[in-house]
This record gives C-alpha cells, structure tokens and sequence, in this order.
C-alpha cells in the first residue's frame, strides 16, 4: 500500500479552485519543517539552522551566496511567507506544495525553478522517493523537500563546511550543479540494486517457475515504470540548463551541467535495459511453464501408452465367455502377470532408448 500512495497521490483536493492557491498534496511529514541556511564565500561559511523568516530576504546576500533548505512543505502558511520574502511567482509556490509534479525547469526571468526527483536506497532492496523544487536566483538558491528519511545532501554540505574542493568559490548556479549531480548520482546506487533483485528473480524464473515469482515480476515492472518516469524528463531539465541563454548560470558551470546530462543518460539507457529484462524475464516465465506443462503431459502420456496393451490384456480375459481355453490352465493367471509386466518393461526400456523418459 506504501508504494500504490507513492505511485499515485490524489489531486482531487485542488479541483474547482483557482490556478496559484496553495493546498499540499502528497503525505504531510510527521514534523515541524525544519529550515536551514548556508551563508558562504570562499572564505568563510556561516550556517543557520531555524531560521526566522523575517530575516530570510534577498538583501541578506549581498556578495555572499546564500543557499535555503526547507524540510517540509506541509505548513502551506511558511511556503507562502517564503515566497513573498522573494517574490516567488504563486504557481511556483503551488508547484511547491504539490508533490506530484514531474521533473522540470520554468525561467521566471529573475530567477529559475527547477523540480526534480530524489531516490533514497532503503532497508530490504527498495527504495523511496522524494520530490526535491529547487529555485536558483542570483546569488540565492531555495531547495524544498518533502521532509521524509533525510535527504542526499549531506555530502554537499560536508563540502561547504570544509570549503574542500571549488564550491565555496563558485557561485549559486555552480551549487545547485552539486545537489543535482548528488541525486543523479544516488540514482546509480538505486539502479544497482534493483539490477541484483532483477538477477535474483531471473534464477528463480529459470530453475523454479512459480506462480509468485509471477506476482514479483509484475511490482518490479511498475517500479521500472515509475523509476522511468522519474528518471526521464530530467534529461530535458538538464538540456535547458545547459542551453539556455539565462544569465543566472555561468559558462563555466554550464560545462559541469553537460556532465551531469551524460550521467542522466546513461541512467535512463539503465532503466530502459532492465524494463527489456523484464519483458524477457515474463517470456521466460511462461516458456519455463509451458516446458514444464510439456514434462508432464510427456510424462502422463508415456504412463497411458504403457497401460494401453495392460488394459487390452486384462479386457480380454474380462470377458464372460464360457469357452477360453487359457482359463483352464493351471498357470494361465501368472503367466498373464508375467506376459504383462514383460511388456511394461519392454516398453519403458524402448521409450528410454528414444529419450522419451
């Protein structure tokens, strides 16, 4: 039931009101959203956590660039006072509180938005997914998350609170760079292990054919599916990016973006790999039953072929005429067992000779 809420999420309660009203739709995080902020150059780095929101203004920057996490997008009142503190557009705060937008990328001019989806690897061999709106100014970048199981961002902030390599040096458009190389990236990890459930699945299909590998088999389609719908329309994000004459992201970082396009690529040719893995795995399923239901039906008919003189025999001497001589005898009855079993074992000997058994 957990991954049918993750698949479809109901957008019913936004039916009839007007384009911009902020109704969260998606699962509502069992806590308060949480909201930090990175203030960095290439010399120092000061980080906030609850931040008050009346501070949380453009004006605030300056040189600086200032990145805004925001945990939790299920306080409808602190997205909208948000966005007012930098006069983001209302249907991008409406994007904001829907959790079921596919990936995407709108340029508003003063700033970009961006929609992206995040997979966390999971305890059993799955996966969760989390929609990651990102909104990236000039020296500002907002990401929103939904608030579920942490995110894959630590590896970024690590990078900033230790100012090792040149993301301090950079600007936001270099940074928003990172967090979307660190998704994709995860997204490799996920793809790994759904390829090893894949390879397990495809034994079992090959040695032991069984009407609930057949259920299995269905669920890792609808997650190919899914991971293909998430994975998909990032592509088009990342072309934008990197072709767009927007002035918020530099030449420079333009470059790093076509990396993290050809990483996108080949995640979706992964994806697409294992959804013909799958078709092949259900061909393999059905042939595997089909031979099996081919075994016994071979098996069975041999057992009837053998039976068939028997059941002659035995007929035969069923017969209620007064005058067969072989009822008189005194060792007919066993030597009709005996001609009986020699033409049983006869036959099977024959049958093994052709490989019939």
């Amino acid at each position: 039931m957990k991954r049918a809420r993750r698949l479809f999420r109901a957008r019913s309660a936004k039916e009839g009101l007007p384009p911009g009203t902020l109704v969260h739709i998606g699962e509502a995080s069992q806590h308060a959203v949480a909201i930090t902020r990175f203030s960095f150059s290439e010399q120092e780095l000061r980080e906030e956590r609850e931040c008050d929101l009346a501070a949380l203004t453009p004006e605030q920057a300056g040189s600086r660039v200032t990145w805004i996490d925001v945990e939790g997008v299920h306080e409808v009142e602190t997205i909208r006072s948000l966005g007012e503190s930098y006069s983001l557009h209302p249907l991008v705060l409406e994007d904001i509180v829907s959790t079921v937008q596919r990936p995407k990328v709108e340029d508003y001019d003063d700033y970009l938005f961006l929609v992206a989806r995040m997979l966390l690897p999971q305890e059993g061999r799955d996966f969760s997914v989390e929609q990651v709106s990102m909104v990236l100014g000039r020296g500002w970048l907002f990401t929103f998350q939904e608030g579920f199981r942490g995110d894959v961002f630590e590896s970024v902030r690590e990078r900033l609170r230790s100012g090792k390599g040149r993301i301090r040096a950079q600007g936001a458009d270099y940074l928003a760079y990172a967090l979307l190389d660190t998704m994709v990236d995860r997204y490799f990890t996920v793809l790994e292990q759904f390829g090893e459930r894949l390879v397990l699945l495809e034994e079992e299909v090959s040695l032991h054919p069984h009407p609930r590998l057949l259920v299995q088999l269905n669920e890792l389609k609808k997650e190919a599916i899914f991971l293909r719908k998430t994975i998909w329309p990032l592509r088009e994000v990342l072309s934008f990016l990197q072709r767009d004459d927007t002035e918020l992201i530099n030449e420079t970082t333009r470059i790093y973006l076509r990396d993290v396009h050809d990483h996108a690529i080949q995640a979706i040719e992964t994806v697409e790999t294992y959804r013909d893995l799958l078709s092949g795995m259900q061909d393999l399923y059905l042939s595997s039953i089909a031979n099996r239901t081919n075994e016994i039906m071979r098996f069975l008919t041999v057992i009837g072929t053998i039976f068939i003189p028997l059941t002659f025999i035995v007929g035969l001497y069923g017969m209620n005429f007064k005058y067969m001589p072989e009822l008189e005898w005194h060792w007919g009855y066993f030597g009709v067992l005996l001609l009986m079993a020699v033409i049983a074992l006869g036959m099977v000997e024959y049958f093994r000779r052709r490989r019939w058994l």
